[in-house]
């Protein structure tokens, strides 16, 4: 039974103390306001959708609308919504800022780069990607930022070369999404900035490899030469839609997996009994619980605190609470992935949990198109973190680590970590 006394007060959501655990605070919202409008630190009103069973039927629903077009703000609030500096950068027709039937198309055109097979391809660049980074930040010292050194350059390298950037500029990449995230809950500013420079670049790559493009595909060929192959030969892919469907594989494919590293080797490190029982199992050869541990981090503390915007094409019935046409509706991942009407004990971080259809991901058909490959990154790096660095600890008190602002993303802005240096040489 739900606790039927009269609600107290509604927790104080988006402060830092709420940034570092927001879990009790989603609890009560769950409890007492499963669909509550709340004003965004943007300014924006928003609904809040906090329940599992809401939040998978909202996902899915084709009522709720992905373009920006439909909010009924006024025009010059419209910027408040949606990824900083897109609009200006003329970077809004990506997936996720539209619908059917041009979703499908788009999506269409890019699924074939993440299908498990292209993905166990890239598998051992992914593995030596990892192994490198380990290398550099253990070389001559016994402590690290595994934020800094580990979980943000091995996503931004990876996606950057299954798009196609060429090594040479793949550090000025790394200085671009850097941007992104450490202004993730400050000024707008320097992120559209660095959204702008990312948008020049990628126009002037994707001429580059349309001058270059060969008459045939080539095996392994990269995603922006698909893009152009597919946009020269039917498809309608305009030059607009190449470069902005690039950046949103950029954008969303590196900042969740930083996350996801990031939260996970931290609810590890605070869980020893968890991390004793996957080094064990790493240490028999058993990946099985490496990969149910990944799905449990994912639900746990996920790198996707909420859902992206969604505006209402009509008045809809959430939770049996209306929405309004027009209203932004936020479903809050992280909340109805600690649903207790959903999963027993959420609470408790198990990897060995079987029942775990959680919604790190999305539902519906803005699933997460680069699921596999943060998988495939995930389990790489940790299973190579705790392999080759045993005792693996923080440096640092819980308490003193800080987690970004911002509204859709949860994630470390540090995590300091010491070890014993690693045997020469890796396998």
């Amino acid at each position: 039974m739900r606790d039927q006394s009269p609600p107290s007060t509604p927790p104080d959501l988006f402060t830092w103390e709420f940034a570092a655990n927001p879990y009790p605070a989603y609890a009560w919202l769950r409890e007492h306001a499963p669909v509550h409008k709340t004003k965004l630190p943007s300014g924006v009103d928003a609904w809040l959708v906090t329940r599992y069973a809401d939040a998978r039927q909202t996902l899915a629903d084709n009522r709720l609308s992905k373009n920006p077009a439909h909010h009924e703000e006024p025009a010059h609030a419209k910027g408040k919504t949606g990824i900083p500096g897109e609009r200006q950068a003329d970077l809004m027709t990506h997936l996720l800022n539209i619908d059917p039937p041009d979703h499908t198309r788009l999506r269409r055109l890019v699924s074939k780069a993440f299908t498990p097979r292209r993905v166990a391809e890239f598998a051992p660049r992914v593995q030596e990607l990892t192994d490198d980074l380990i290398d550099r930040f253990t070389r001559g010292s016994d402590t690290a930022d595994l934020i800094h050194d580990f979980a943000f350059p091995l996503p931004i390298y990876a996606i950057c070369d299954l798009l196609g950037v060429p090594r040479e500029d793949q550090d000025d990449f790394r200085d671009w999404a850097g941007m992104m995230i450490r202004h993730g809950g400050g000024p707008r500013g320097g992120v559209a900035r660095s959204v702008k420079k990312m948008r020049g670049y990628l126009a002037e790559l994707i001429h580059r490899k349309r001058q270059a493009l060969p008459a045939e595909p080539v095996p392994g060929e990269d995603l922006i030469s698909g893009l152009i192959r597919a946009s020269d030969h039917g498809e309608h892919l305009t030059e607009n839609e190449a470069a902005a469907m690039a950046f949103i594989l950029l954008f969303a494919g590196f900042e969740t997996t930083v996350n996801l590293i990031g939260n996970g080797t931290y609810a590890l490190l605070t869980h020893p009994e968890q991390r004793e029982r996957l080094q064990r199992a790493l240490a028999e050869g058993d990946r099985g619980l490496l990969e149910t541990g990944v799905e449990e981090l994912l639900r746990y503390d996920g790198p996707v605190e909420l859902a992206t915007w969604r505006f209402a094409t009509e008045a809809v019935v959430i939770g049996g609470q209306r929405i309004e046409t027009g209203d932004p509706v936020l479903v809050v991942l992280a909340a109805a992935d600690r649903d207790p009407e959903r999963f027993d004990d959420p609470d408790t971080l198990d990897l060995g949990r079987r029942d775990n259809q959680h919604l790190g991901y999305g539902h519906g058909i803005h699933y997460c198109l680069g699921a596999p490959l943060a998988r495939l990154e995930g389990q790489t790096a940790l299973a190579t973190l705790l392999t080759r660095l045993p005792d693996l600890r923080l440096a640092a008190d819980p308490a003193e680590l800080r987690w970004r602002g911002g509204l859709i993303m949860r994630g470390l802005r540090t995590l300091p970590v010491e070890f014993s240096p690693p045997r020469s040489g890796h396998t």
